[in-house]
């Protein structure tokens, strides 16, 4: 099996399209260990799949995108998507004469069945223009809908400061590593005081909060991957599968196995 990353750029044409005769494009296309290298287009954007994972970075955030989330790009914003393994990729690309009251910043975000249903829709118009009433009524339900939008917690932020970067780096290579913030400290001949305000300067948390991130990010990516919960925890390194489910349960309000069992429903609904 070839695993091997390859570029991706099928549906980036759609975002260059500047037409306020058709507000909103749809697309979908089943996408299998590409790469959306980094870019920006006028349009903004909505990123969904009903299976699979993307990675997606815009700037110094990386998104961790599974099947129960949605992801918002505004217009202008340069982004790269990773998608992993089989992805069944949906998106829908707004155009800047109907931006008005969409959100400013690019998140992560729980989709809602309702807003699902309005992007099949929509794809099911084409890209030719020529929309009927009821289909610019649907597109009208459509953006009051993603007006509503808030952000979810499942972002990873990054940074370009030198001597943090190498310290994340680190860390990201061995994600189930119980080294401490005084063992980093050292490593990067600073005191652990000031490793500690860089964490929080340049990444908004401090360094077992960001550690903690990230490991709930690569736990929502094995989980998809149909992993063990088990085997999840030895890896993420936790004493014992309770540490993991408490800490998963924690920061998305449910255990590992109903996120998995919702995950797999939503999938069900799609497909039938």
């Amino acid at each position: 099996m070839n695993n091997q990353i390859r570029t991706y750029r099928m549906a980036q044409e759609h975002g260059y399209r500047v037409d306020p005769s058709i507000p909103v494009i749809g697309y979908t296309e089943m996408v299998t260990n590409e790469m959306c290298v980094s870019h920006s287009h006028p349009r903004g954007q909505l990123i969904y799949a009903t299976r699979g994972v993307m990675n997606v970075v815009v700037g110094n955030h990386i998104w961790v995108v599974n099947p129960l989330q949605g992801l918002w790009l505004p217009g202008g914003v340069e982004h790269q998507v990773t998608f992993q393994k089989d992805v069944n990729y949906y998106s829908v690309f707004i155009d800047p004469s109907a931006m008005a009251g969409l959100p400013e910043k690019s998140f992560s975000f729980d989709i809602p069945m309702f807003l699902k249903q309005l992007v099949f829709k929509i794809i099911s118009f084409g890209v030719e223009g020529d929309l009927t009433p009821p289909q610019h009524r649907i597109i009208s339900v459509f953006l009051d809908e993603l007006a509503l939008i808030e952000p979810s917690a499942t972002f990873l932020p990054t940074t370009n400061h030198e001597r943090l970067q190498k310290v994340v780096e680190l860390i990201m290579e061995d994600i189930a590593s119980k080294n401490t913030i005084d063992y980093y400290a050292e490593l990067s001949f600073m005191s652990s005081r000031t490793l500690s305000r860089l964490f929080i300067k340049e990444l908004g948390m401090n360094f077992s909060e960001w550690r903690t991130r990230l490991k709930l990010l690569e736990a929502i990516k094995r989980l998809s991957e149909k992993q063990s919960i088990k085997e999840i925890a030895f890896n993420l390194g936790y004493e014992n599968t309770s540490a993991f489910i408490y800490m998963f349960k924690k920061h998305l309000g449910k255990t590992p196995s109903n996120y998995i069992l919702e995950d797999e429903n939503e999938s069900e609904r799609m497909i039938a």
